[in-house]
């Protein structure tokens, strides 16, 4: 049975793959969405993204992030080294 904590969740993601004209993937191990060669992820966290999480998404060929609670300073830098752009709350930074 999916918690309602889960579906909240699925919904969000579904809700800003929308909003960035793509279509919702989901699931463990694939990307939150993907738009054409486009493959983003969808964070919907209490806390700010951190470097750990983009040099994992670098190694899965996520080119898109977007945080509902935005990124740490070294999260930021390492998005630029990598060419990862970055959403907080679906405005690019």
């Amino acid at each position: 049975m999916v918690s309602k904590k889960h579906k909240k969740a699925r919904r969000y993601e579904k809700q800003k793959a929308k909003k960035h004209g793509a279509q919702h993937v989901g699931g463990p191990g694939k990307p939150d969405y993907i738009r054409g060669k486009v493959k983003g992820e969808v964070k919907n966290w209490k806390r700010p993204v951190d470097s750990g999480v983009i040099k994992q998404a670098k190694k899965k060929s996520i080119k898109e992030i977007d945080s509902k609670s935005g990124f740490t300073g070294p999260a930021i830098e390492t998005a630029k080294k990598y060419g990862i752009k970055l959403f907080q709350r679906g405005k690019k930074l």
